[in-house]
């Protein structure tokens, strides 16, 4: 997929521009106090220029440094510099967060797609934009390298523009070009570009990504967000197929995907067969192949993170991360408490965009505790002070190390009951209580306390339909409920009778939560499901009871009539059959109608010693295993 191309410089563009090349020093030296100086973005960020800047602060007072993505050499970011630079950052990122919080800075919350409006309408005028630039080619055109985001905006709508011209930026292609006349100074500066290597994610971290990555179908297009969670995903998206990628930001570890054919954009509704993103960040084997690489298509931010644009890719999949999320589904991301802590950046441009693609997936992610799990991120109410940055209606899918609570469309009950259920298990008990003390859950639910459990991945099986039709089969999830009741009153009567032995008409809601809410070690229950991005359509559910006096379970299951003499049943049976074992039980046993002979030919060819005798009109079976 990939390839080379070689760039195309012109050797003598310092004689062609000799009016514009100045030394940093000089360039600074025609900026005044008061003026609102923007500074590049992420990884290149003209450091020889900001040095100068910084070497002539006493000439300069009361400047506003507006910052995106502060990255690398910072040395505006101090305090003792505060009072005449003051800092205005919209993404609050490690080396400006102590002058944030510290209240010697401010922030700007703003959602990424709409900063570029902000300079183009006037309502935030730029008077100086300080960027870096590749040396212009033999048409005199400069690549914004690493970062286009909002600097091409800046550059465009800014009264005066210094560029540090920097021979290691790489020439990145797509909509980053900008043509030197465009410039007002040329700064020849020839510096390495900051190298930020991809997090080693921890357990916890991995667990996550391989939830996400279960939620990703083949000929998807991915957003990732920035930090360790959204880049952990790609380890477990290899054996994927025909991905795309259109996102702000990627590191190193997209490499590995695209060599290895994971990545072709083969799929993208828009701009198929590239990597579509407005910066990267990463290590100098990133730059370098990224550097003049048309697999890769750079694009302003008004582009990247227009949600019009996001919505238009099918399969859609947007990953970011939160720091905390209550019970209601309300997602905090950029606080801790009233403590500024990062920003809105694209999480929401991206959610909402992901959300209305067609069959797309709206994905936050976050650990499930802080500060060594003393302390739960998912809570009943957020922390005082904590701001929303995800709206409780704009929530789909949150995903914690414990599994993927899916949100929309549901009541606050069995938002609760989900988040709940992804929690940490140290702090699901006080979660209920605090939950049920809202009145986000009825007090009934008090007894299903030590019964909220998701299943770990590795319970999960699949089986594929003579038609290609992929069924999923889980143990049955505290989300279940609602899928389990429509599951119930879309039975034929014969079904029906053939499962509970009697004409049930109705079916209460304490049985519902009786059969979803079990302690999977006595009890099991095993669902058959159809993936939907809205979340699981049920088809079949499959159950067996401990007695523990025998160590024997008695089991039994119900398929969906539309999905009956598909195999399904043989499937679920067997599939309860090896987690049985697993478990150390040492057989089952099975009451059937008479007359139920699909349920008889099941049982007896389910590749255990069986056998049965009959009793009136019921058939009692007895299944040993090895």
């Amino acid at each position: 997929m990939k390839e080379k191309q070689t760039a195309l410089i012109d050797p003598e563009w310092k004689k062609k521009y000799s009016g514009m090349v100045l030394t940093a020093a000089e360039a600074v030296s025609r900026l005044h106090g008061g003026q609102r100086i923007f500074v590049g973005t992420g990884c290149a960020q003209p450091t020889a220029i900001l040095r100068a800047l910084v070497a002539a602060v006493r000439s300069l007072p009361d400047t506003e440094i507006l910052s995106l993505l502060a990255l690398g050499e910072t040395p505006y970011a101090k305090s003792e510099l505060a009072s005449s630079f003051r800092l205005n950052s919209m993404f609050i990122s490690e080396p400006v967060r102590p002058l944030v919080q510290e209240g010697l800075g401010d922030y700007t919350p703003i959602f990424l797609s709409e900063i570029p409006r902000l300079f183009e309408s006037g309502k935030m005028p730029i008077d100086v934009a300080l960027v870096s630039v590749t040396p212009p080619d033999e048409r005199g055109m400069c690549s914004l390298g690493v970062s286009v985001d909002i600097v091409r905006s800046a550059v465009e709508n800014a009264g005066l523009v210094i560029a540090q011209v920097n021979a290691m930026m790489p020439r990145t292609l797509g909509d980053s070009m900008i043509h030197v006349t465009n410039l007002d100074c040329l700064v020849p500066a020839d510096e390495p570009i900051p190298e930020i290597p991809p997090p080693e994610p921890g357990e916890c971290t991995r667990r996550i990504g391989e939830y996400i990555a279960a939620l990703v179908e083949d000929g998807s297009t991915i957003e990732f967000g920035i930090g360790q969670i959204p880049q952990a995903v790609m380890e477990f998206l290899k054996n994927k197929k025909d991905l795309g990628i259109h996102t702000e930001m990627f590191t190193d570890s997209l490499i590995d995907l695209i060599e290895s054919g994971t990545v072709t954009g083969k799929y993208k509704t828009l701009d198929p067969g590239r990597v579509v993103a407005s910066f990267c960040l990463g290590t100098r084997k990133l730059y370098d192949y990224v550097n003049n690489n048309p697999v890769f298509s750079f694009h302003p931010s008004e582009y990247v993170n227009d949600p019009f644009i996001i919505a238009q890719q099918r399969k859609m999949v947007a990953i970011n991360i939160a720091l905390e999320v209550d019970l209601t589904g309300q997602v905090c991301a950029d606080s801790l408490g009233s403590r500024f802590y990062s920003g809105i950046g694209g999480q929401v441009d991206f959610n909402r965009g992901a959300s209305r693609a067609p069959s797309g997936r709206a994905i936050i992610a976050l650990a499930s505790t802080a500060q060594d799990d003393s302390v739960s991120r998912i809570v009943c109410r957020l922390s005082p002070g904590a701001g929303v940055v995800t709206t409780r209606g704009d929530v789909h899918y949150v995903v914690t190390e414990y599994g993927a609570a899916y949100l929309h469309g549901k009541t606050v009950q069995e938002r609760a009951i989900a988040l709940i259920s992804i929690a940490h298990p140290k702090f699901r008990r006080q979660l209920l209580e605090e939950a049920i003390e809202a009145r986000y859950v009825r007090s009934e639910m008090a007894g299903v306390e030590g019964k909220i459990v998701v299943s770990p991945p590795a319970l999960h099986a699949r089986m594929i339909l003579d038609d290609g039709t992929e069924v999923h089969l889980r143990p049955i999830h505290p989300t279940d409920v609602p899928s389990m009741k429509d599951l119930f009153y879309q039975l034929s009567q014969e079904t029906i009778y053939y499962r509970f032995m009697s004409h049930v008409k109705h079916i209460t809601q304490k049985d519902i939560q009786d059969f979803v809410f079990i302690d999977h070690r006595t009890d099991m229950a095993i669902v058959a499901t159809l993936p939907e991005a809205h979340g699981d359509e049920m088809i079949a559910v499959g159950r067996y009871y401990l007695d523990a006096q025998t160590n024997r379970a008695e089991v039994a299951f119900v398929v969906h009539d539309k999905w009956q003499n598909r195999g399904i049943g043989t499937f679920l049976l067997k599939y309860l059959v090896s987690l049985a074992k697993r478990n150390g039980i040492s057989g089952f046993t099975a009451e059937v109608l008479r007359e139920n002979r699909a349920m008889q030919a099941v049982l007896n060819k389910c590749g255990c010693k069986t056998s049965m005798t009959t009793e009136g009109g019921v058939c009692s079976y007895r299944l040993d295993f090895d």
